[in-house]
């Protein structure tokens, strides 16, 4: 790595507060790891760049992936985890992850986030692109980020749970020994807080998300600029497969100079049935792979970029008229609101689609237990590479 030799010092903290462990992130991970922590009796503090909601689990449509449903199995979860991060997945992580799922999801809603449920009164279960079958549970349709966000946000003011909103991480302190000792963070505007101040704690979780904002077009809420990864590295921590950064199949196409975060249509539509198809109509991922227009993201996204090249065309389509008018306003009600506020009708036209940057795969490495290579410093969530993920993300099993 080159240096220019230019290190930009922020002034002297101001004002200090102290923990036993501060977590950096406000979205599923970081909130889940404050409130185990905090119920395991230590004294923690939450630090968020903007809003505890701001992150990117709320922005998440499709759900959360487990072995949930009947015929379903952890093994069976591990194998489609296996296919789609393309041999390069740890396969001891994926099977904590599978393993630990189901238990995983129950523990949400027993925290009071409320999932859809069928007719017969289990879960309603979903597929999306690279599952065998249906596993993932899904809330308001497709709002499962936003409930599961509301519910841990909740969860964490009801417990009383110190936070700091507002609060950009510049760096990590440290110790004479080189161990972990809190945050150096800038609140900005309406924080409690003002200026440069500092958590000191001797065990730091980073839960800070991804890097999508890099890209022109993202997914990535606002907030999603590679702080995390930043700081790590600034820290003398390993990073590990930066370069999988893993494009959404179908966003919504906004135009040639759209730029910043722009509509998911959650891979759920395509689950549902929906088809992908050329301007002529015709579809254009049968024979592609066998699992057409559900097969893992990197194949959908490289399969409709393929396309647009040959046809020239700046998107192609997600054909869903056949859901009719009542099956988009129940299951997807997010995505029939984004669509229409931008002029199109998903009822009676298909939707104009692009890949766009989506998820991180790598990140700052960890062990199983979240440990990176800096003592006291742990890692969750996004930006953390834990060889779960491999070369690019199995649907539904980031949330989880």
């Amino acid at each position: 790595m080159t240096s220019t030799g230019i290190r930009l010092h922020a002034p002297a903290p101001g004002w200090a507060l102290d923990a036993d462990v501060v977590v950096v992130g406000s979205g599923v991970a970081g909130l889940t790891a404050a409130l185990r922590c905090e119920a395991a009796g230590l004294r923690t503090v939450v630090v968020t760049k903007a809003r505890l909601d701001d992150g990117s689990t709320r922005w998440a449509q499709g759900g959360i992936a487990a072995a949930l449903g009947e015929g379903d199995t952890p093994e069976q979860h591990l194998d489609d985890t296996l296919v789609a991060g393309a041999g390069l997945c740890d396969r001891e992580a994926v099977r904590l992850l599978v393993t630990e799922g189901p238990d995983a999801v129950r523990r949400l809603i027993a925290t009071g986030a409320h999932f859809d449920e069928s007719t017969e009164g289990g879960l309603a279960l979903t597929r999306e692109g690279g599952h065998h079958r249906r596993r993932i549970a899904h809330a308001g349709g497709d709002a499962t980020g936003a409930e599961i966000s509301r519910a841990l946000v909740e969860a964490v003011r009801a417990r009383g749970v110190r936070t700091v909103e507002n609060a950009l991480v510049l760096d990590l302190l440290t110790d004479a020994e080189g161990r972990t000792a809190g945050v150096t963070l800038h609140v900005m505007g309406e924080g409690q807080h003002d200026g440069v101040g500092a958590v000191h704690a001797p065990a730091v979780v980073l839960a800070t998300g991804g890097m999508g904002q890099v890209f022109s077009a993202t997914t990535n809420p606002a907030v999603s600029t590679g702080d995390g990864v930043a700081l790590a590295l600034r820290a003398g921590a390993e990073v590990s497969d930066l370069e999988f950064v893993q494009f959404h199949p179908t966003v919504l196409f906004l135009g040639p100079d759209a730029e910043g975060q722009q509509p998911l249509v959650s891979e759920a539509v395509r689950g549902e049935g929906a088809h992908l198809v050329d301007a002529d109509g015709a579809r254009f991922m049968v024979g592609q792979h066998e699992l057409a227009e559900l097969a893992p993201r990197d194949i959908v996204a490289k399969g409709i970029t393929r396309r647009m090249q040959e046809q020239g065309a700046e998107h192609m389509y997600l054909d869903a008229r056949h859901f009719g008018a009542e099956m988009w306003e129940n299951r997807f009600p997010t995505i029939l609101a984004a669509c229409r506020a931008h002029g199109i009708d998903p009822v009676t036209e298909p939707i104009p689609v692009a890949p766009a940057a989506h998820y991180a795969s790598g990140g700052v490495r960890t062990d199983a237990s979240g440990r990176t290579t800096v003592p006291g410093l742990y890692a969750c969530g996004e930006v953390a590479c834990t060889g779960v993920h491999g070369a690019n993300r199995l649907a539904s099993n980031s949330l989880l």
